[in-house]
């Protein structure tokens, strides 16, 4: 039986891509565990699967100057050791990381042991993890082709983003039902990702009134951020996470509010809907979901709102414009050279272990 040990954490978005490769390994050929940190949101994802978790220490990687770095140091040198101990209980045939501060010491570990790694990147620029994890892997893949030159051409292909196949399944009656919503009217999905963001909120809610005349809104508004006052409008539904309902929902949509994170704008592409990005500010983070949004605005995909921009006022004049060219952004997504990256990392995979 072949082994394989998947690692990535310290947001979903490191976390779900693994997901969606193992979904669709053949557990009777392929025996598979995952390594992340002790607290992190790996072990609760991880931990509503049947895959057995181990957990290792882990520090934080900063950009900057400060006095944890020291003690993190410490963390990351005994987060080497944690998963050497748990690679060769393991004895993978190899190693898949997605990127986060927790794999560091796995790729490092796993190195050592000469086990082959490989490795994904989901933004146009790699983050810190990668840029420390690249020398110590086999492989390298990309969501986009412009991250590609970020790494070493000789190891390096630009694939796109690992989709979850549970996302092609839903029945857009089904999702409609669920929602009590009807076909006549199209429907707005609204993201903020998976804690929600409380700018995109209130956007929204203040603009409700002129939205709903144009549109049916899902809210997925985050944990907390739900608002009962609002519970009585027709046509607007808000949830705080949806989970086994989202790939019907989504077959219901017909534009998408979202964040700037890779997998999410990658799955509304492989999905063909149009989208309006509002990336997180570089205040807020390294300024990855900005160059996202920017790179499928260039594409024709999506329409691109910065979040010092966002207002009542810009986010509906961005729908409309987006519902108004819906044509447009449908094509340049179907003419798009999207392609199936489960398929191509598995064909890697399989090719790689057996020769």
């Amino acid at each position: 039986m072949k082994k394989i040990v998947f690692t990535g954490g310290g947001s979903a978005g490191h976390v779900t891509p693994n997901i969606a490769i193992m979904d669709q390994l053949d557990q009777t050929e392929w025996d598979i565990s995952y390594i992340g940190s002790h607290n992190g949101i790996e072990k609760e994802l991880i931990g509503r699967t049947s895959i057995p978790y181990e957990a290792i220490s882990s520090g934080k990687l900063r950009r900057y100057i400060d006095l944890q770095n020291a003690t993190d140091a410490f963390r990351v040198m005994k987060g080497i050791f944690d998963a050497r101990k748990v690679l060769k209980k393991h004895k993978p045939d190899l190693v898949f990381s997605k990127g986060g501060f927790v794999t560091v010491p796995v790729v490092i570990a796993a190195s050592s042991l000469k086990i082959p790694v490989f490795l994904h990147e989901s933004d146009l620029t790699p983050g810190l993890a990668n840029k420390l994890a690249q020398r110590f892997t086999t492989k390298i893949f990309t969501s986009f082709d412009e991250a590609a030159a970020h790494f070493p051409s000789s190891k390096t292909k630009a694939i796109g983003s690992p989709i979850r196949k549970e996302l092609f399944e839903g029945n857009a009656k089904q999702g409609l039902d669920f929602l009590g919503f009807h076909s006549s009217i199209p429907v707005l999905t609204v993201m903020g990702g998976s804690l929600g963001a409380k700018s995109i909120n209130d956007a929204v809610r203040e603009a409700l009134p002129e939205l709903l005349s144009r549109f049916q809104i899902v809210h997925l508004c985050g944990k907390g951020h739900l608002d009962p006052s609002l519970d009585h409008h027709t046509g607007y539904k808000q949830f705080e996470y949806v989970h086994d309902e989202l790939s019907d929902i989504l077959a219901a949509t017909n534009y998408v509010v979202t964040r700037g994170g890779s997998n999410a704008i990658f799955e509304f592409l492989a999905l063909k809907k149009p989208m309006l990005i509002i990336p997180l500010s570089r205040a807020q983070s390294r300024g990855d979901q900005i160059l996202n949004a920017n790179s499928f605005e260039k594409k024709g995909y999506s329409l691109t709102l910065e979040e010092e921009d966002l207002s009542k006022e810009t986010i509906l004049n961005q729908l409309i414009k987006l519902k108004e060219n819906e044509h447009t952004f449908k094509q340049k997504m179907i003419n798009s050279q999207e392609t199936d990256a489960i398929s191509m990392i598995l064909t890697e995979m399989n090719a790689h272990i057996s020769s």
